[in-house]
């Protein structure tokens, strides 16, 4: 069957993130004169800030000051990262997924320095993984799923462990099945929706059930 490809998330899947990026942005969006509410901003928390900003503030504020606002919520975020922390049970899980002869790709649309400071968290320094230099295009696009398949450098059956919708969106547009955890705030019915193949509700309980989370790895003729 081949080596199993397990693409693992970052941001609310192994490290506690989403509150404050959905924070980063709220405090951005304010610099340009812009007041959404925080409960909105974390809905849409895993999607990539290129397609985030017109989805919440629509597509004429996108061309005006788009990148003005991106620009803000990276400085906001840097403020914020210091207290981000790895999510229970994280390392153990990826040591986990090692253990049992999977190739693990840490898949994130993170910058370079915001990824660095996760794997280091995290202690997995040694991890392949993605980041923005990586896709033109983010979460709900497949380009990040592609490019961590790409970055496995095998062709075996792989699977994907997420805690958004946009990350189930991209794993099914990329022919990748997905495992939900809720470590990131949506609900389970909102994953199950985006067709997850699983939820659990912590990173152990994928640890314990190991075996059913491979088992759902997809061959790679199906992502043809």
């Amino acid at each position: 069957m081949g080596q199993i490809i397990a693409i693992l998330d970052v941001d609310g899947t192994l490290v506690d993130t989403n509150y404050h990026h959905a924070i980063a942005w709220y405090r951005a969006f304010r610099r340009c004169d812009i007041v959404l509410p925080v409960a909105r901003l974390h809905r849409y928390m895993g999607m990539g800030g290129d397609q985030l900003v017109a989805e919440v503030a629509g597509e004429e504020f996108e061309r005006e000051r788009g990148d003005e606002v991106r620009d803000a919520e990276k400085e906001e975020y840097a403020k914020l990262i210091g207290e981000v922390a790895a999510l229970e049970h994280a390392t153990e899980l990826v040591e986990a997924l090692v253990e049992r002869g999977c190739r693990v790709i840490l898949a994130s649309s993170a910058k370079e320095e915001e990824i660095q400071h996760y794997v280091e968290l995290l202690g997995v320094e040694d991890m392949p993984y993605t980041t923005s230099a990586d896709v033109d295009k983010t979460k709900p696009n497949p380009d990040l799923v592609l490019a961590a398949l790409e970055k496995a450098g095998v062709d075996g059956p792989a699977v994907m462990i997420g805690d958004t919708p946009w990350d189930c969106r991209a794993a099914a547009d990329a022919g990748v099945p997905m495992v939900g955890v809720l470590t990131g705030g949506f609900s389970e019915p909102e994953l199950d929706e985006a067709g997850a193949k699983a939820v659990h509700r912590r990173l152990d309980e994928l640890i314990d059930g190991l075996d059913e989370l491979l088992a759902v790895a997809a061959p790679p003729d199906a992502r043809d």
